[in-house]
Formats: C-alpha cells, sequence, structure tokens
C-alpha cells in the first residue's frame, strides 16, 4: 500500500449502494468537500434526504463512469458488488467496496481532521477495528486547537519560503517553532 491524499476537486466521485453503510461514506466525502454523485435505484428515506439532488434513483452503468476519479460501494449484495467493481476496473476508474478487500483498489484509512490537519490509520484493511481505536485515541491527543496551530505554522513557512530559504531550513525553523510553543511536549 502506497499511503496518499486524494485531492477532491481532481475529479467527480461516484458512490453506489444503500442503507448505513452508504450515509457514513457520504458523510466522509462531504467532510472532504467531495463532488459525489450518489446512486441508488431504490434508496432508503434516510439516503434520500441525505443525498438531496446528487441522488440518481437508478443502478450505475459504464457510460456513468466517464471523467470519474474514484467509486465507492457499499451496502451492496456480493454479486453487486463485484458487478460494480469490473465495471469501475473496465473504466480505468479506481474502485472501493467497503469491506471487500479483493474488491479495492484503494483503501480510506481511518482519519482525524482538524481544520487543514488530517492524521491517518491504516491497517490496509486488515483491521478497520484497530484502525478506528488508533483512530480514537489521537483525536484525545489531537484537540481542535491544532487546526489553528497549523494556520500558524503555515503562515510562518510561507513566510520562511518568500525569504528565500530552503526546504531544510523551513523543516528545521518548523521544529524550533514546534518545540518552542511547547506542542508536542
Amino acid at each position: 500500500m502506497l499511503p496518499i491524499v486524494f485531492d477532491v476537486n481532481a475529479g467527480s466521485i461516484v458512490l453506489v449502494g444503500d442503507g448505513e453503510p452508504v450515509e457514513r461514506r457520504l458523510a466522509l466525502l462531504e467532510a472532504a468537500d467531495a463532488d459525489v454523485v450518489v446512486y441508488c435505484s431504490k434508496p432508503s428515506t434516510a439516503l434520500i434526504e441525505g443525498a438531496g439532488d446528487r441522488l440518481i434513483r437508478r443502478d450505475l452503468c459504464s457510460d456513468d463512469l466517464k471523467g470519474v476519479a474514484l467509486v465507492f460501494g457499499a451496502g451492496l449484495e456480493d454479486a453487486a458488488a463485484s458487478d460494480l467493481a469490473g465495471m469501475a476496473r473496465d473504466a480505468g476508474v479506481l474502485v472501493n467496496i467497503e469491506d471487500s478487500k479483493p474488491l479495492c483498489d484503494f483503501h480510506v484509512p481511518s482519519s482525524v481532521r482538524r481544520g487543514d490537519l488530517m492524521m491517518t490509520v491504516s491497517t490496509a484493511g486488515r483491521s478497520p477495528g484497530l484502525a478506528r481505536r488508533l483512530r480514537r485515541h489521537l483525536e484525545g491527543l489531537f484537540g481542535d486547537e491544532w487546526a489553528e496551530r497549523l494556520e500558524v505554522i503555515a503562515k510562518l513557512r510561507e513566510g520562511w519560503r518568500a525569504d528565500g530559504l530552503g526546504l531544510q531550513e523551513v523543516a528545521q525553523k518548523t521544529d524550533a517553532y514546534i518545540d518552542q510553543q511547547g506542542w508536542l511536549s
């Protein structure tokens, strides 16, 4: 596995399925400000309300995948999940089927968000429960104040780079500032 952070502005995202698993995925994608379209032929009331005008009340077809960057499937029967993964892969689109490692081209780590600061934990799909517990631990260690701390250090970094400092010097100044503030002690 290669940990990367995907820019959700790089392409549209499709979510397929129904029920609580899709609602969770939709909430995750909304938290990332993703442009997401939801496909479900028989959506629950909660999905209708949650997805709003992003909901398309029919099954996904291969033509729907043009220009799509990622496909997520959740709350699907095994055959439908397998078909979705095959359709996405045939279209050259990366796919993630919840709780089905063989049908995933990527995994979504458990994450802690504090503004633009995002910390993630992944077990490469082997133990989502462990990742979830570690995420809860990180949530306790890194409170909401870290969003503002990132803003402060980002502004300092911009200034240091504008002053012509190289990456190594900026890294040293960053470490010194964090130590001076006692953020990690």
